[in-house]
């Protein structure tokens, strides 16, 4: 009889074993691929969350008095607009931004009120990403308003308000955020450099770089270095505090996904490991009765590595279908910030077909040598 309509016959006698291993290689491809295809979402929140943490890199003049700059916020000296296009197109800086942002920031008088008048540029971002630049994005001849100015200036989206002779439309009024935000109005950095006479000038470049879980101060030390050659007229403050927050919150989504990959491997192993010994236990007699009427070893251990592979592969199409339709349906849910992002990974279906057939004639080897290794006349001399 053809090794095949073995392997059909097999399952049709031994139903209970047979979907009992279907059902460990679905589940756990099912738990694999649903887990994968979050963790892929989880990534991406976890990046998008801890960027919105803020910059972790402030870049100001080198000539800057430190102790008014932390009094103020803000340096009191100026460097051209231009050194940041200058820094992202310097090839060989040490520190791997993300996003740079040149601003200007300011103390002005606005209707018998102190506040911040700051202007932002676009962001600048890196080659390779293909994020939302982070921070405010203004459009020319429009502000976005603190909400104590909002407050005090009865300010709302879509009204007007006058700086330095110009009219600018309200974009939005933020809400209150307990920061020196809340007295600050942003507008785009042409507009302000204008309101405050310094054409081509900014006080202050905003970034996030890679330095982080590190004790030394050599990375940062290199940095600096980099950085002079690059800005010559800059030097760099690294807001630890937030660049290892952030770093801590990313290596730990990685470690989690890294323990879990193994565990459901190994749960999976042993599942079908323990129903293939039982399936061998149960059919020692048969086995016996298939050597002495002349099969051979290797044609019965194609019988059970056989009907591994094909309930790998079979398991491996429901898994795959049964863990995306888990992934869309529960993913969005618990991965708000980028639920639209959470699509059917085509990729793990192919992978899931060629490694989970492997997988589980791997994991019943060990029970077929068991099978072919019997001596036939102990096995039928035992009946």
């Amino acid at each position: 009889m053809p090794l095949h309509r073995l392997i059909l016959k097999e399952l049709w006698h031994r139903k209970a074993n047979g979907l009992l291993s279907l059902l460990a290689v679905t589940a756990t491809v099912a738990l694999f691929v649903a887990f994968f295809t979050t963790a892929q979402a989880s990534k991406r929140e976890t990046v998008r969350v801890t960027r919105d943490i803020g910059f972790n890199v402030r870049i100001i003049s080198r000539e800057t008095d430190m102790e008014k700059f932390w009094a103020d916020g803000f340096s009191d000296r100026m460097m051209p607009a231009a050194a940041a296009q200058r820094l992202a197109d310097y090839k060989n800086v040490f520190f791997a931004y993300n996003h740079l942002v040149a601003t200007l920031q300011q103390r002005f008088d606005l209707q018998g009120h102190r506040i911040i008048l700051a202007g932002v540029s676009p962001a600048i971002t890196a080659p390779d990403q293909r994020n939302r630049p982070m921070g405010y994005s203004v459009k020319p001849g429009t502000i976005i308003v603190g909400a104590e100015v909002a407050k005090r200036l009865g300010l709302k989206s879509g009204g007007s308000l006058e700086i330095a002779g110009r009219n600018f439309t309200v974009e939005r009024c933020l809400v209150e955020s307990g920061t020196a935000e809340d007295v600050t109005i942003y507008g785009a950095l042409p507009d302000v450099q204008r309101s405050l006479n310094l054409p081509g000038q900014i006080n202050e470049i905003k970034a996030i770089d890679c330095l982080c879980l590190t004790t030394d101060q050599e990375p940062l030390r290199r940095l600096r270095t980099e950085l002079e050659k690059a800005l010559p007229e800059a030097k760099v403050i690294q807001l630890r505090a937030i660049a290892d927050a952030r770093a801590r919150q990313r290596q730990e989504s990685v470690n989690y996904f890294n323990f879990i990959t193994p565990l459901l491997l190994a749960i999976c192993a042993a599942w079908v490991m323990v129903l293939a010994v039982q399936n061998v236990r149960e059919r020692r007699v048969e086995i016996g009765v298939l050597r002495a009427l002349g099969y051979s070893s290797g044609k019965i251990a194609g019988l059970f590595l056989g009907k591994a592979v094909l309930l790998g592969l079979v398991g491996a199409v429901c898994g795959y279908l049964l863990g995306t339709a888990l992934a869309l349906h529960f993913g969005p849910a618990i991965f708000k910030v980028t639920a639209a992002s959470i699509q059917p990974e085509l990729s793990l279906l192919l992978w899931a077909g060629g490694a989970t057939p492997a997988f589980a004639a791997l994991v019943s080897f060990i029970p077929a040598m068991l099978a072919v290794t019997t001596d036939p006349a102990e096995t039928l001399r035992e009946t």
